[in-house]
């Protein structure tokens, strides 16, 4: 049986822990749970979490070429459990996979690995940081400072990344509630990292420069049983403040997130502070999905259109969802990322 095959069918039980719309509302069971107590350690926890059943790093950027076309990219690791512990070999019951994309204002390019721990093929080491799967790779001497590569059929990038701002923390000092019921997950970013390097098209090389924005997120539980999925903005304004927020989609609708200012302050924000409401939808892959949205923060005087760079913007992933660059207008203008999940046919 092709591995392809054999690694799928292990993923298949946990699939959508990485996307937290399926399966994430499920009891924890001996799975550790976040404790808002627990004060973050580094560089420790840039590392993984096996006792927790998911976790990701996640980073995004939007990146303009030499003619000023306006590009994204993501990459991204996910983490997934079937057992509270780690291992050696095959023994080991943890789970990865990675996804990568490209997107221009009119192409999305998207490759994925999968992988189980513990022979070598993925993996995430703190300190000197590095995270892998196969030959993608984000790694550095530390998390301020990091290189950034993948590659799929129709696309690559080599990527260099440099912090210019503090880590941030989301919630209670990282711990994030995501219900009105208490679920919760860590969850930190480093939001300020500046980037050079080179994407790799069908037409050629093309020399990008920009902001990029790395999240950092374990739980086991961190969506109620009646959630179905989740919108995530994270936005950069054009003031150099950024403002994080979520949007929790179930039988009553959870937001949160966080106002960081252009000096790495934060305030949390409670439910119902921040709000993200579609204005249009655009079918892709069978979907209705809200590509265009009023965000409005009033405490920070934030009303703004949040548009995407190119609504076909589709993840055609083993857990299939939305991500991609969007346009920020209105009382402030910038740039930003969207991840839709849980959209049905």
């Amino acid at each position: 049986m092709n591995v392809r095959i054999v690694l799928l069918l292990l993923w298949l039980p946990v699939q959508a822990a990485a996307q937290g719309f399926a399966g994430l509302g499920t009891e924890t069971g001996d799975f550790a749970r976040p404790d808002p107590e627990t004060v973050l350690q580094f560089p420790a926890d840039h590392g993984a979490h096996p006792e927790f059943r998911i976790e990701w790093w996640y980073l995004t950027a939007n990146m303009t070429g030499p003619d000023g076309t306006a590009y994204g990219l993501q990459w991204t690791l996910f983490r997934s459990a079937l057992a509270p512990r780690d291992g050696q070999g095959w023994d080991t019951p943890q789970l990865w996979m990675g996804h990568a994309a490209v997107t221009t204002p009119d192409a999305h390019f998207v490759a994925e690995r999968l992988a189980r721990g513990g022979i070598g093929q993925a993996g995430v080491r703190a300190d000197p940081f590095a995270a892998w799967i196969d030959d993608w790779a984000m790694e550095g001497p530390g998390f301020d400072d990091l290189r950034l590569t993948a590659s799929g059929a129709e696309f690559a990038y080599d990527v260099g990344l440099s912090a210019t701002g503090p880590l941030v923390f989301h919630g209670q000092q990282g711990y994030s509630v995501k219900s009105a019921a208490g679920q919760a997950s860590h969850y930190y970013s480093q939001p300020f990292y500046d980037l050079s390097g080179t994407l790799t098209l069908p037409h050629g090389d093309i020399p990008v420069t920009g902001h990029a924005w790395l999240d950092r997120e374990w739980s086991s539980q961190p969506l109620a049983a009646d959630q179905t999925g989740w919108d995530w903005f994270s936005l950069s304004f054009d003031s150099g403040d950024k403002l994080m927020g979520f949007v929790l989609r179930g039988d009553s609708d959870f937001t949160a997130g966080t106002w960081i200012a252009a000096d790495g302050a934060t305030t949390a924000l409670p439910d119902g502070a921040f709000t993200a409401a579609p204005l249009s939808r655009h079918r892709v892959a069978g979907r209705d999905v809200p590509t265009e949205w009023q965000v409005r923060l009033p405490d920070r005087g934030v009303d703004v259109t949040v548009t995407a760079l190119n609504p076909d913007a589709w993840m055609a992933t083993s857990v299939p969802y939305w991500e991609g660059p969007v346009t920020v207008s209105g009382s402030h203008g910038g740039v930003g990322y969207l991840e839709m999940t849980g959209y049905g046919d």
